[in-house]
């Protein structure tokens, strides 16, 4: 307790650091006090009550994801009722473009600030063109469910709710970009981590009215044992040895070899981090828009989209398995550069033993991140779908979501990453870090050569 205290006290006498913090904290509450404002003419309530009454009933599907991603915006008919997710899917697209199409590719290699300039002018159009279509859906949604009053005339409802909706996604947009600018921590996931976080008293207190006793506790076990699997996973590396040329060092008049230093690379097990599970979320998230838009609030009566929209159905489970082992090794590509690795080794007069350096030394690196990448992502996928036969075993859908899934991937990820950061700032001012020993594997540092976040 003493530790913990004086490293507070730590934090706090940084003035950079605490000013990144209060920054952070500050733009969070102003993006959750925006999720309790209701959209004009909608009785937030009656919906709250619906979805819950669903979700009771079993049939919550993917309508009880998206509020736990939003943090209950979604239930409650807030101006954030879409959250970050659209940005997160027009992301997905650029960045899947930047695969095929020559144009992109060349903007994302382009030298300075103009490439990455032009991309985030398109992901914010191509965000505002998702908004459209999925507050669209939205509105139709609400609309089925009774809570809109009758005294608002249609054609206002409409215009309103999209231009509300549509500026309350690019304002908690703007809030992410500036949370990553001059606070601490990725913005746009800690929004919706933040939103998770929101929803997980009510879900504990409603697991705990309804399974009181050994079953609770036995639940609660299991939810910390998944946690700690999944901390140790995030964490895990990869080290590659690696040895420094010999230099020459004169003593007494003469010029004597010695060895050079030998030292590792460390390349993360998961170096995506929890991208691919938000990537693959917001992909999972369109059929479920396309079934409000051509089925109104019951959806697809039987056949696919019904399937799509519900987390624990077989074929949900199978395609979101493989949408988070794709993305996996899709991001890891992105961030993970071996021939990056191969010109920074060779800059440093440094080489892997036993392998030449130049192209064999990125080869040699690019398969050592291939193999361990199909354990990370198998892993991520079946975390990810974990919830689903979480709930087979009597665990209720709201609280089945954060034992393993989306939600704890995301929490998990985010935090250490943020924790990271915060002791990067301790460490850079000679302070102790956060942990006793050791220090925490974020993806700045040597490991996060090439990478970008």
């Amino acid at each position: 307790m003493k530790r913990f205290i004086t490293t507070l006290r730590n934090i706090w006498s940084i003035e950079e650091l605490r000013n990144r913090i209060l920054f952070t904290l500050g733009m969070l509450a102003v993006y959750r006090l925006g999720t309790y404002i209701v959209l004009p003419g909608v009785d937030g309530n009656m919906l709250a009550e619906n979805i819950q009454k669903a979700a009771e009933g079993g049939n919550g599907g993917i309508v009880g994801l998206i509020a736990l991603f939003t943090g209950g915006a979604f239930s409650q008919a807030s101006i954030f009722a879409l959250g970050i997710m659209p940005y997160i899917s027009a992301s997905i697209i650029v960045q899947l473009l930047g695969f095929a199409v020559p144009y992109f590719q060349r903007l994302q290699k382009r030298e300075g600030e103009s490439g990455r300039k032009k991309i985030n002018q398109i992901t914010r159009l191509l965000t505002v063109a998702i908004t459209l279509v999925q507050g669209g859906g939205y509105l139709t949604y609400i609309q089925s469910q009774g809570v809109v009053s009758d005294q608002l005339p249609q054609s206002i409802f409409w215009f309103a709710g999209i231009v509300i909706l549509s500026t309350g996604t690019i304002f908690a947009m703007w809030l992410g970009e500036r949370i990553t600018e001059k606070g601490i921590g990725n913005g746009v996931s800690l929004l919706i981590t933040i939103g998770i976080i929101a929803v997980l008293p009510t879900s504990i207190a409603s697991e705990f009215s309804t399974n009181l006793g050994f079953i609770f506790v036995a639940e609660i076990v299991g939810l910390v044992a998944v946690t700690l699997v999944t901390v140790a996973l995030v964490q895990a590396i990869r080290k590659i040895p690696i040895q420094y040329a010999k230099r020459a060092v004169g003593r007494r008049g003469a010029m004597i070899p010695v060895a050079g230093q030998r030292d590792s690379i460390p390349l993360k097990v998961i170096a995506a981090g929890v991208m691919p599970i938000i990537f693959a979320q917001a992909l999972m998230f369109l059929p479920a828009t396309v079934a409000q838009y051509m089925f109104g609030a019951e959806g697809a009566q039987g056949g696919f989209l019904q399937a799509l929209t519900d987390f624990t159905s077989l074929e949900y489970n199978i395609i979101y398995f493989i949408l988070v082992v794709l993305f996996t090794y899709v991001y890891t590509a992105l961030i993970v550069n071996p021939k990056e690795y191969a010109e920074y080794l060779k800059r440093q007069n440094a080489f892997i033993p036993g392998i030449k350096p130049g192209e064999k030394t990125a080869e040699f690196i690019d398969s050592v991140v291939t193999r361990i990448t199909l354990p990370g992502s198998v892993f991520l996928g079946l975390i990810s779908i974990l919830p689903a036969f979480v709930v087979l075993f009597g665990v209720g859908t709201s609280f089945a979501m954060f034992f393993g899934g989306t939600s704890l991937l995301i929490i998990v990820g985010v935090v250490l990453d943020t924790l990271q950061q915060v002791e990067s700032h301790l460490v850079m001012r000679k302070y102790d870090g956060l942990i006793k020993s050791g220090k925490l594997k974020g993806r700045s540092g040597v490991q996060g050569i090439g990478a970008s976040m």
